[in-house]
């Protein structure tokens, strides 16, 4: 079988940069870049979830994408997964499986790289294996008056409501099933979704009597059989639930948050010392770091944690799956992302 798309917008050169590399995974849309040498033999392979761990570590991402191959070269996949050009859809269908990996250049008795096959083109109809979760019940009271006869995610953003741009968003990703935290002026989000069927998604509804937090409302639904995207229902992004999602297997998470790099700028010189002592001086620094970004996946046994019809808020149950061990990862997010909690973010929100 053939790849669904260009070869051409997969390979990229050893020397291209970690940024330009960046750009080949986000306008081939399938996750994957391939670096070949100029007779198109394959010497390795970067993913969405390489460049995101590249982005957490704080890489410089001018650098050649041969240095990152170079310390992939230690890690626990050091060699790409691929097949030859006589495999069967089946057998590479059992190899993505068997790996858990979405993405399987096909080679030459030479390593030149013929093809590259994907797990949408052998099920192009397969959708995620999620459902999610929106946190539509909050007051929005900092954006009163316009939150006095409408709920936040129900405030108009463009030609539709901030919350039906997010389900329609998580219906293109092939999540199918999605549940709507409500508590203030509920019957505005269930009168216009109804069940879902006319957005394309099976819909129903979590009704809090009083407010449950950030993470209390997951104590009213039954334990789920598969991960749960949590997500607040405040937030306009494009982010990739499928990469997210590929991030969260790799590494075995219990819990993957979602987090997107923030800057301050320090209006002023900042003193270093030890004690009294001066040790340097920096003009006018660049802080960095990473903010929660509103978007989560849960494993299913996480679910027994989460106590019911109770305030229970996302960095109480992030303290008590660390305390307990459990495996709490962050996924960057580099695509574009809005918090709508204030005047400022709701209008800049209308002029995008």
């Amino acid at each position: 079988m053939k790849m669904n798309g260009s070869l051409n917008d997969f390979l990229v050169s050893p020397e291209a940069s970690i940024r330009q590399v960046m750009a080949c995974i986000d306008n081939n849309a399938r996750g994957i870049a391939l670096v070949v040498d100029t007779d198109r033999r394959l010497i390795g392979t970067v993913t969405d979830g390489d460049v995101r761990r590249a982005v957490l570590m704080g890489t410089d991402l001018e650098i050649p994408i041969r240095e990152l191959l170079e310390r992939k070269a230690n890690s626990l996949y050091p060699e790409p997964i691929t097949a030859p050009e006589e495999a069967e859809p089946g057998e590479l269908l059992v190899l993505m499986r068997k790996h858990r990996i979405r993405q399987i250049p096909i080679l030459d008795a030479g390593g030149r790289v013929l093809d590259l096959i994907t797990l949408e083109d052998l099920l192009p109809d397969e959708g995620l294996p999620l459902q999610a979760v929106i946190m539509a019940g909050g007051y929005g009271k900092r954006l009163r008056p316009l939150t006095e006869s409408t709920p936040k995610p129900m405030l108009p953003v463009g030609d539709r409501p901030l919350l039906e741009r997010t389900i329609n968003q998580l219906r293109q990703a092939g999540i199918k099933r999605v549940q709507i935290s409500t508590h203030y002026m509920q019957d505005k989000i269930s009168d216009y979704f109804g069940d879902g069927r006319d957005f394309g998604v099976e819909l129903n509804y979590v009704s809090e009597d009083q407010p449950l937090g950030t993470a209390g409302a997951l104590g009213l639904l039954e334990k789920p059989d598969e991960p749960l995207l949590v997500m607040n229902g405040d937030i306009l992004t494009q982010v990739d639930f499928r990469a997210m999602l590929d991030f969260h297997y790799e590494h075995s998470a219990d819990m993957t948050i979602a987090v997107r790099q923030y800057e301050i700028r320090v209006p002023y010189g900042v003193v270093e010392t030890d004690g009294v002592r001066v040790t340097g001086i920096v003009e006018k620094p660049t802080v960095q770091n990473f903010i929660n970004a509103g978007m989560y996946l849960i494993n299913p046994d996480v679910h027994r944690y989460i106590p019911g019809s109770r305030r229970f808020d996302m960095p109480d149950l992030i303290a008590r799956l660390i305390a307990e061990k459990r495996s709490v990862i962050c996924f960057p997010v580099r695509e574009y992302w809005m918090d709508i909690g204030e005047f400022k973010d709701y209008h800049q929100a209308l002029k995008i």
